[in-house]
């Protein structure tokens, strides 16, 4: 009997794969992943419905929890693990979930993901609320483990987002925000880490940084949020506030060590003209958004404000007047 769920089916076209040269096997292999390209720009809109309604819930605090089992487990778990250092995102609003527990990320737990019972008891207690956004991830869209954590985040409110690779699968119908990636059989038949897992990495991918776009999380294709915590990301923060404000090498670092490392602050002081801690605190209020400091507002608001006129007529720093010499805390003050 044939099994229902194409990820389980035999990809028609590599019968003689385990026959084929080094070029032609490694040509096969890398081809066959297009098509997980292909799904993900198939479920764009309903990628798009998924940013939306996750947006309110994290403004007001909420968090991003990942469930999953095996390959889209692990894939949860980075995900969530990179958006401290690529964006500052809180680490304890990204919790990761993956049958079997933290040795599962290693290694295989055999039976966890069968457990729905699991799943449940998983999602309660990192205490799942309703401005939480449980994105729960299976290739087969079968998982008993990860069916068990959406009926549990359904049942506290909670906005429940589901990515499977299989039409019709029973999870895309648990979800309030279903997204299917449908890439067919495997090269390989039935590993699921391939085109499924690469086109659940995509789709991942897609909608946290959409997330944190939207939060305010960058300026322009900037990462002013990035965490500076070794030499390299140290040189990329002073090249972005560079790029950003046109200030010179020495005049970003100042503003950066003025204000404690941080991207977003540093360009807000060195474009107004305006101390760290005042920055800081607009940016605070405003959210966190640059843009909406600067009057740079998007979707046909007005470009650069009454502020920012006042600002450079006044007898405080400018763009232009910045220098490593005037970068002290008593001209950095308002």
């Amino acid at each position: 009997m044939t099994d229902p769920r194409r990820t389980e089916q035999v990809h028609p076209d590599y019968a003689d794969l385990d026959t084929l040269p080094p070029d032609a096997l490694v040509a096969a292999l890398v081809g066959d992943q297009l098509g997980a390209v292909r799904a993900v720009q198939a479920a764009a809109p309903q990628l798009t419905a998924a940013l939306s309604a996750a947006l309110p819930r994290l403004e007001r605090g909420g968090r991003l929890v990942y469930v999953g089992a095996g390959t889209s487990g692990r894939l949860g778990v980075l995900d969530a693990t990179e958006l401290t250092p690529t964006f500052s995102w809180p680490p304890d609003r990204a919790v990761p979930l993956i049958a079997g527990g933290e040795r599962a990320i290693r290694q295989a737990v055999e039976g966890a993901e069968d457990d729905a019972a699991a799943g449940e008891r998983d999602v309660q207690a990192v205490g799942v609320g309703p401005d939480d956004v449980l994105i729960v991830v299976a290739a087969s869209g079968t998982t008993p483990y990860v069916l068990g954590a959406a009926a549990a985040g359904r049942e506290v409110g909670a906005l429940t987002i589901g990515l499977a690779n299989n039409p019709g699968a029973p999870l895309l119908a648990a979800v309030a925000c279903p997204v299917l990636l449908d890439t067919g059989p495997e090269i390989i038949s039935g590993s699921t880490r391939l085109k499924a897992g690469t086109a659940q990495k995509i789709a991942l991918n897609t909608l946290s940084s959409a997330l944190m776009v939207r939060l305010g999380k960058l300026y322009g294709n900037l990462m002013v949020d990035v965490r500076a915590t070794n030499a390299k990301l140290e040189g990329r923060a002073r090249r972005l506030v560079q790029h950003a404000t046109g200030a010179g090498d020495a005049a970003a670092q100042a503003a950066l060590e003025a204000c404690g490392g941080s991207v977003k602050t540093a360009l807000v002081m060195l474009k107004l003209g305006i101390g760290a801690e005042e920055a800081a605190r607009r940016l605070e209020a405003a959210g966190g958004h640059a843009r909406r400091v600067l009057g740079e507002q998007v979707r046909g608001e007005q470009v650069r404000g009454e502020q920012d006129e006042e600002l450079s007529s006044s007898g405080r720093l400018t763009p232009e007047n910045l220098t490593p010499e005037n970068l002290t805390p008593g001209n950095l003050s308002e």
